[in-house]
C-alpha cells in the first residue's frame, strides 16, 4: 500500500471526463443546441426570453428551454398562491354573510334530515 491513498477509495468521480465536457454543449444527434417544439417556443415567449415568435432562433440550447421552464414554474406557482389567497378570502366573506343570515351548515343538515324522515314517514303505508 502507498502512503496517502487508499486502495479502496475511487477518484473516478472528482476528475470530469473529456468526452462529457463536449458532449455538454451538443444534442445526441450531434448537432449544437436544440430545435424547440411547438410547445417550448411558447414556453420561451411566456417565460419572457423572446419578445416575438420571430426572434427565437432555430436552435437553443437546452439550458435556455430549461430556464424557461423553470421560470414558467415559478409564474404558475405564484398565480396559484395568490388564487388560492383569493378563494380563502372570498369563503371568510361568504361565511360571515351566511352568518348575518343565521345560516349554518348544521342547520341545513338538519332541515334536509327531518325532510327525508318525513318523506320516508309518509311513504310508508
Amino acid at each position: 500500500m502507498t502512503e496517502g491513498v487508499h486502495p479502496k477509495i475511487s477518484r473516478r468521480l472528482c476528475t470530469k471526463p473529456e468526452q462529457d465536457l463536449q458532449t455538454k454543449s451538443r444534442s445526441r444527434s450531434g448537432v449544437p443546441g436544440h430545435r424547440p417544439t411547438l410547445w417550448e417556443r411558447r414556453f420561451l415567449l411566456w417565460s419572457g426570453h423572446f419578445k416575438k415568435p420571430e426572434d427565437i432562433p432555430e436552435t437553443v440550447s437546452l439550458e435556455t428551454v430549461r430556464a424557461a421552464q423553470s421560470t414558467l414554474r415559478v409564474k404558475f406557482s405564484y398565480v396559484m398562491i395568490a388564487l388560492t389567497i383569493v378563494g380563502c378570502i372570498t369563503m371568510v366573506i361568504k361565511g360571515k354573510q351566511d352568518m348575518k343570515r343565521h345560516e349554518s351548515l348544521t342547520k341545513i343538515n338538519l332541515e334536509k334530515k327531518a325532510q327525508w324522515r318525513q318523506e320516508g314517514a309518509s311513504a310508508k303505508p
